[in-house]
């Protein structure tokens, strides 16, 4: 019964962090179902359920706040996906620890870019400069430089595909400082495409049989709760306090990944 308390609210406790940041936190499902005792394909399938879960659940609260680009979510999820499709063919370059190593870097420099300061919602017609398009979310209106914003979109999505994630430890800081949406509305948009990739993810297991209805469809419930939980909390805290959380929890996924390689490597 402890045993069942501690999983539950470790599930509870990352459903909260990661929806507040937009990073779902799929990786930390894994380790916490792993350690609890299930088979890697179960773990895997089911923290997928939970990440999809809690990620609806913090959209239905982004949504009602007006929080979520949608023409935003939709052009970005095509760029990266396809970009990730490229990661993912070419990721045999690289043995496993280099492909840590590099994760490892990524998220550093992710956690460190949230903390420069930048003007948000700069309102300009997309006609002053070549590249420029204006995308709008609820009754805001945000001019995104594509010349900018493509690039880094189509870097962030094959970075994410040749080290196996989601990208959701990119996307905020992607929206953040290539796009210049505010960070409310950058974790809103995240997570519909961190729902869209997680379910997919998930599809992909269940097909082959890894699902546990029995042990998923409970802790998906626990974490829809702390996804909701999460997304009140992002929307009543100040932007900076997001962005200095996000790249605290990025910073410390960071460790434990380079940690995780130089174990694997046998050097530590």
């Amino acid at each position: 019964m402890a045993h069942l308390i501690i999983i539950s609210g470790l599930i509870f406790l990352v459903a909260v962090v990661m929806t507040m940041v937009g990073k779902g936190g799929g990786n930390f499902y894994v380790v916490i179902l792993t350690i609890a005792g299930i088979p890697m394909h179960e773990a895997a399938t089911t923290g997928q359920f939970i990440l999809f879960s809690a990620s609806v659940a913090a959209i239905m609260v982004f949504q009602k706040n007006k929080s979520i680009s949608w023409t935003l979510a939709v052009w970005m999820g095509t760029f990266s996906s396809l970009s990730a499709l490229g990661g993912g063919y070419f990721s045999h370059i690289f043995n496993g620890f280099s492909l840590k190593l590099i994760f490892a870097v990524m998220l550093v420099m992710a956690g460190i870019v949230m903390l420069v300061p930048v003007s948000e919602n700069q309102h300009r017609t997309s006609n002053e400069l070549f590249g420029v398009v204006d995308i709008k979310s609820g009754n805001e209106l945000y001019s995104v430089n594509l010349l900018i914003a493509l690039p880094v979109i189509a870097l962030t999505g094959f970075v994410s595909g040749m080290v196996g994630i989601s990208g959701g430890s990119f996307l905020v800081p992607l929206m953040v400082l290539a796009c210049g949406v505010p960070m409310h509305t950058a974790v809103g948009t995240a997570s519909t495409l961190i729902a869209a990739i997680s379910f997919m993810g998930f599809a992909g297991h269940a097909v082959r049989g890894d699902f546990n209805p029995s042990v998923a469809i409970p802790l998906a419930v626990i974490a829809i709760i702390g996804g909701i939980l999460g997304g009140k909390l992002a929307l009543r805290t100040k932007p900076m306090n997001l962005k200095k959380l996000f790249a605290y929890t990025n910073w410390v996924a960071a460790f434990f990944m380079i940690i995780n390689a130089l174990h694997t490597k046998g050097i530590i």
